[in-house]
Protein backbone atom coordinates (compact mmCIF):
# COMPACT_ATOMS: atom_id res chain seq x y z
CA UNK A 1 0.00 0.00 0.00
CA UNK A 2 1.87 3.02 -1.43
CA UNK A 3 0.93 6.93 -0.46
CA UNK A 4 2.52 7.25 -4.08
CA UNK A 5 -1.42 8.46 -5.40
CA UNK A 6 -2.44 11.02 -7.86
CA UNK A 7 -5.51 11.26 -5.26
CA UNK A 8 -3.63 11.15 -2.25
CA UNK A 9 -1.48 14.28 -3.83
CA UNK A 10 -4.38 16.37 -4.31
CA UNK A 11 -5.58 15.63 -0.42
CA UNK A 12 -3.10 16.61 1.42
CA UNK A 13 -2.85 20.31 0.37
CA UNK A 14 -6.46 21.26 1.65
CA UNK A 15 -5.85 18.94 4.53
CA UNK A 16 -3.24 20.77 5.72
CA UNK A 17 -4.53 23.69 5.30
CA UNK A 18 -8.07 22.47 7.36
CA UNK A 19 -5.55 21.31 9.98
CA UNK A 20 -3.51 24.79 10.14
CA UNK A 21 -7.04 26.45 11.07
CA UNK A 22 -7.93 23.63 13.69
CA UNK A 23 -4.69 23.56 15.58
CA UNK A 24 -3.99 25.07 19.27
CA UNK A 25 -1.97 24.80 22.11
CA UNK A 26 -2.06 22.12 23.96
CA UNK A 27 0.27 20.93 27.42
CA UNK A 28 0.88 17.69 28.85
CA UNK A 29 3.09 16.07 31.16
CA UNK A 30 3.53 12.88 28.68
CA UNK A 31 5.63 13.55 25.45
CA UNK A 32 3.84 14.26 22.44
CA UNK A 33 3.52 12.02 19.56
CA UNK A 34 6.30 11.82 16.84
CA UNK A 35 6.03 10.66 13.61
CA UNK A 36 9.42 8.58 11.92
CA UNK A 37 10.35 6.76 9.14
CA UNK A 38 11.31 3.11 9.88
CA UNK A 39 12.90 0.65 7.44
CA UNK A 40 10.85 -2.97 8.01
CA UNK A 41 13.29 -5.90 7.07
CA UNK A 42 16.59 -6.81 7.13
CA UNK A 43 18.11 -3.80 5.66
CA UNK A 44 21.28 -5.04 4.27
CA UNK A 45 19.66 -7.47 1.94
CA UNK A 46 16.60 -4.97 1.08
CA UNK A 47 19.56 -2.22 1.46
CA UNK A 48 18.08 1.58 -0.29
CA UNK A 49 14.39 -0.55 -1.55
CA UNK A 50 13.55 -1.66 2.39
CA UNK A 51 9.83 -0.50 2.60
CA UNK A 52 9.35 1.93 5.08
CA UNK A 53 6.31 2.31 7.97
CA UNK A 54 5.87 5.17 10.11
CA UNK A 55 6.37 4.22 13.50
CA UNK A 56 3.67 6.84 15.99
CA UNK A 57 4.43 7.40 19.75
CA UNK A 58 3.82 9.10 21.98
CA UNK A 59 0.94 11.28 23.46
CA UNK A 60 -1.59 12.82 20.88
CA UNK A 61 -2.43 16.64 21.12
CA UNK A 62 -3.91 19.04 19.07
CA UNK A 63 -1.02 19.65 16.89
CA UNK A 64 -0.93 15.62 16.20
CA UNK A 65 -3.20 15.65 13.00
CA UNK A 66 -1.79 18.57 11.63
CA UNK A 67 1.57 17.18 12.61
CA UNK A 68 0.85 13.85 10.56
CA UNK A 69 -0.62 15.64 7.44
CA UNK A 70 3.14 17.85 7.32
CA UNK A 71 5.04 14.49 7.39
CA UNK A 72 3.04 12.25 4.89
CA UNK A 73 3.33 15.54 2.63
CA UNK A 74 6.91 15.10 3.36
CA UNK A 75 7.78 11.36 2.42
CA UNK A 76 4.81 11.42 -0.08
CA UNK A 77 7.37 10.58 -3.10
CA UNK A 78 9.28 8.24 -0.89
CA UNK A 79 8.65 5.17 -3.04
CA UNK A 80 9.79 2.81 0.22
CA UNK A 81 7.18 4.25 1.87
CA UNK A 82 3.74 2.41 3.01
CA UNK A 83 0.75 3.55 4.75
CA UNK A 84 1.02 1.74 7.79
CA UNK A 85 1.47 3.05 10.75
CA UNK A 86 2.69 0.81 14.16
CA UNK A 87 1.09 3.08 16.92
CA UNK A 88 2.02 3.29 20.44
CA UNK A 89 0.19 5.68 22.30
CA UNK A 90 -1.56 6.53 26.20
CA UNK A 91 -3.62 8.41 24.64
CA UNK A 92 -4.27 12.32 24.80
CA UNK A 93 -6.87 14.64 23.13
CA UNK A 94 -10.28 12.75 22.21
CA UNK A 95 -11.32 15.63 19.50
CA UNK A 96 -7.68 15.39 17.74
CA UNK A 97 -7.38 11.95 17.92
CA UNK A 98 -10.82 11.86 16.27
CA UNK A 99 -9.13 13.98 13.88
CA UNK A 100 -6.34 11.87 13.78
CA UNK A 101 -8.32 8.77 12.96
CA UNK A 102 -10.33 11.14 9.88
CA UNK A 103 -6.75 11.53 8.54
CA UNK A 104 -6.05 8.06 8.85
CA UNK A 105 -8.81 7.11 6.96
CA UNK A 106 -8.20 9.39 4.24
CA UNK A 107 -4.85 8.28 4.01
CA UNK A 108 -6.09 4.62 3.42
CA UNK A 109 -3.65 3.80 7.10
CA UNK A 110 -3.27 0.39 8.58
CA UNK A 111 -2.30 0.54 11.59
CA UNK A 112 -0.83 -1.92 13.81
CA UNK A 113 -0.52 -1.21 17.89
CA UNK A 114 2.71 -1.91 18.00
CA UNK A 115 6.22 -0.50 18.43
CA UNK A 116 9.32 -1.25 16.01
CA UNK A 117 12.43 0.38 16.06
CA UNK A 118 15.58 0.74 13.57
CA UNK A 119 18.51 -1.88 13.03
CA UNK A 120 20.71 -1.91 15.99
CA UNK A 121 23.40 -2.86 13.97
CA UNK A 122 24.14 -1.53 10.49
CA UNK A 123 22.21 -3.60 8.30
CA UNK A 124 20.95 -5.75 10.67
CA UNK A 125 16.85 -6.35 10.91
CA UNK A 126 14.27 -4.15 12.14
CA UNK A 127 13.76 -4.56 15.66
CA UNK A 128 9.96 -5.37 16.91
CA UNK A 129 9.53 -4.25 20.62
CA UNK A 130 6.51 -6.09 21.85
CA UNK A 131 3.64 -4.85 24.97
CA UNK A 132 2.58 -2.12 22.83
CA UNK A 133 -0.14 -0.44 23.83
CA UNK A 134 -3.35 2.10 22.67
CA UNK A 135 -4.93 3.46 25.91
CA UNK A 136 -7.92 5.89 26.40
CA UNK A 137 -7.71 8.24 23.31
CA UNK A 138 -5.64 6.68 21.23
CA UNK A 139 -8.45 4.11 20.46
CA UNK A 140 -10.59 7.14 18.46
CA UNK A 141 -7.77 7.48 16.47
CA UNK A 142 -7.00 3.61 16.04
CA UNK A 143 -10.87 3.35 15.02
CA UNK A 144 -10.07 5.54 12.02
CA UNK A 145 -7.68 3.34 10.42
CA UNK A 146 -8.67 1.07 7.15
CA UNK A 147 -7.48 -1.90 8.82
CA UNK A 148 -6.38 -2.38 12.63
CA UNK A 149 -4.43 -4.91 13.90
CA UNK A 150 -3.90 -5.73 17.65
CA UNK A 151 -1.46 -8.55 18.27
CA UNK A 152 -0.94 -10.76 21.16
CA UNK A 153 1.50 -8.79 22.91
CA UNK A 154 -0.16 -5.30 22.61
CA UNK A 155 -2.99 -4.10 24.55
CA UNK A 156 -5.50 -1.61 23.76
CA UNK A 157 -7.44 -0.18 26.37
CA UNK A 158 -10.59 2.15 27.05
CA UNK A 159 -12.36 3.86 29.65
CA UNK A 160 -15.10 6.99 30.18
CA UNK A 161 -13.33 10.07 28.53
CA UNK A 162 -12.54 13.07 30.31
CA UNK A 163 -11.60 16.45 30.05
CA UNK A 164 -9.65 19.15 32.41
CA UNK A 165 -10.38 22.82 32.90
CA UNK A 166 -9.26 25.45 34.57
CA UNK A 167 -11.06 27.08 37.68
CA UNK A 168 -10.55 29.17 40.13
CA UNK A 169 -11.53 28.27 43.72
CA UNK A 170 -14.75 30.41 45.27
CA UNK A 171 -12.66 30.44 48.32
CA UNK A 172 -9.18 30.72 48.14
CA UNK A 173 -9.31 32.32 44.14
CA UNK A 174 -6.76 30.00 43.77
CA UNK A 175 -6.68 28.52 40.25
CA UNK A 176 -7.26 24.75 39.59
CA UNK A 177 -7.58 22.22 37.36
CA UNK A 178 -11.41 20.53 37.27
CA UNK A 179 -12.27 17.35 35.48
CA UNK A 180 -15.68 17.52 33.27
CA UNK A 181 -16.90 14.36 31.54
CA UNK A 182 -17.81 14.57 27.73
CA UNK A 183 -21.69 15.41 27.17
CA UNK A 184 -24.32 13.22 25.79
CA UNK A 185 -24.00 14.62 22.51
CA UNK A 186 -20.61 14.43 22.86
CA UNK A 187 -21.01 10.64 23.57
CA UNK A 188 -23.04 10.30 20.31
CA UNK A 189 -20.80 12.31 18.23
CA UNK A 190 -18.52 9.92 18.85
CA UNK A 191 -20.64 6.89 18.77
CA UNK A 192 -21.69 8.16 15.09
CA UNK A 193 -18.03 8.36 13.99
CA UNK A 194 -17.18 4.61 15.51
CA UNK A 195 -20.38 3.21 13.68
CA UNK A 196 -19.00 5.79 10.52
CA UNK A 197 -15.63 3.83 10.69
CA UNK A 198 -17.48 0.65 10.27
CA UNK A 199 -16.92 -0.05 14.48
CA UNK A 200 -19.46 -0.60 16.50
CA UNK A 201 -21.58 1.77 18.59
CA UNK A 202 -21.49 -0.35 21.89
CA UNK A 203 -17.56 0.12 22.29
CA UNK A 204 -18.43 3.70 22.81
CA UNK A 205 -21.07 3.16 25.49
CA UNK A 206 -18.55 0.36 26.94
CA UNK A 207 -16.11 2.71 27.50
CA UNK A 208 -18.09 5.41 29.38
CA UNK A 209 -18.89 2.77 31.95
CA UNK A 210 -15.35 2.18 32.81
CA UNK A 211 -13.80 4.47 36.05
CA UNK A 212 -11.75 7.34 34.37
CA UNK A 213 -9.11 6.08 37.19
CA UNK A 214 -8.95 2.75 35.62
CA UNK A 215 -8.38 0.98 32.17
CA UNK A 216 -10.28 -1.73 30.78
CA UNK A 217 -7.79 -4.25 28.53
CA UNK A 218 -10.16 -5.12 25.66
CA UNK A 219 -9.77 -8.88 25.14
CA UNK A 220 -9.90 -10.25 21.35
CA UNK A 221 -13.24 -11.55 21.79
CA UNK A 222 -14.12 -7.97 22.30
CA UNK A 223 -12.45 -6.56 19.62
CA UNK A 224 -13.58 -9.17 17.34
CA UNK A 225 -17.48 -8.52 18.84
CA UNK A 226 -17.28 -4.16 18.08
CA UNK A 227 -15.05 -5.01 15.36
CA UNK A 228 -11.77 -2.82 16.12
CA UNK A 229 -9.40 -5.00 15.05
CA UNK A 230 -7.72 -8.19 14.76
CA UNK A 231 -5.22 -10.01 15.99
CA UNK A 232 -3.83 -11.63 12.37
CA UNK A 233 -1.51 -9.66 9.80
Amino acid sequence: MPFRSTLLRRLIRPLLAAALLCSSAYSAAAAAMVFRLVPYGQTDLCRSRCTEVISAEGEITNETPRQFLEFVAKNLENPNLRSVVFLHSPGGGVQAAMRLGELFRKTGILAVVARVRPPVEPGGPTVAVPGARCFSACVYALIGAKKRIVPTTSMVGIHRMFFYEDARDPQTGEERRERTFGTSSFVTQLARYASTMGVSRNLIYAAEKIDPDNIHILTGAELKKWGLGTRKY
